[in-house]
């Protein structure tokens, strides 16, 4: 048995950072400490993706790691986001931790970006899934079994219609050609409610859509809560 590397996971709770806890889990020569998201204070929310933090901490809690919180606020600079970065990521330094493993996939800048900021502090990038085709990617994704919903679509790159869907081959066919099928260009984000590396499914019902900054789509995922005597789900608002 080799050496196992203690890493944390960059995690959105979208598919790409999914696809690469898979891989990693199935390489088997990695510990994986935490999975790290920021979250935006301000709407108590998964940054980017728009999902509550109760779902991001049920869906930690079925996938069974630790969940690391960064918060930051809604129009937070680059600074003040680094610095709080940093300073977590210092402290799983101390844990031992020499990595940070993130979903990316062909996107240069930000890998450089990612990686700039890591070497200051002595730790490295690890990417999974980079270089890989995109449309096998997004193939293999719903192969392997896992499930979710398109929860913040970019009205610039995609209509309406494209926002509170289901992952699935009948949303790939769709897409317009124009759009990469991971939306690794930030065409849409989602929320991985099933797959598996699940333990059990991450309950949910689908909410209201709306627009955000007069160009997101966002659709409300809310929590629901099985009472496991009765049987019965509940809302959770």
């Amino acid at each position: 048995m080799g050496m196992t590397e203690k890493v944390i996971l960059s995690w959105s709770g979208g598919k790409d950072s999914a696809l690469a806890l898979h891989v990693l889990q199935r390489a088997g020569n990695y510990e994986i400490l935490a999975l790290l998201t920021t979250v935006t204070e301000d709407y108590d929310r998964i940054s980017m993706h728009g999902v509550r933090r109760t779902l991001l901490e049920a869906q930690a809690a079925c996938l069974g790691f630790p969940l690391e919180k960064v918060f930051i606020s809604n129009n937070t600079t680059n600074e003040e986001y680094e610095a709080k970065m940093r300073e977590v990521l210092e402290r799983y330094l101390v844990a031992g931790a020499s990595s940070v493993v993130f979903g990316d996939i062909f996107l240069e800048g930000i890998r450089e970006y990612r990686e700039d900021n890591l070497s200051k502090i002595e730790m490295k990038g690890v990417f999974p899934l980079w270089g890989r085709n995109t449309t096998e990617v997004a193939h293999t994704f719903i192969g392997l079994g896992f499930q979710a919903v398109t929860t913040c679509v970019d009205s610039n790159a995609l209509e309406k219609r494209f926002v509170g869907r289901v992952f699935d081959e009948q949303f790939l066919s769709d897409l317009p050609a124009a759009v990469d099928p991971c939306g690794e260009n930030g065409e849409f984000h989602s929320f991985v409610y099933d797959g598996p590396t699940f333990k059990e499914r991450v309950l949910h019902t689908k909410g209201e859509i709306v627009l955000r900054d007069n160009r997101f789509y966002y659709c409300d995922l809310i929590p629901v809560q099985v009472d496991r005597r009765m049987g019965e789900a509940d809302e959770v608002v």
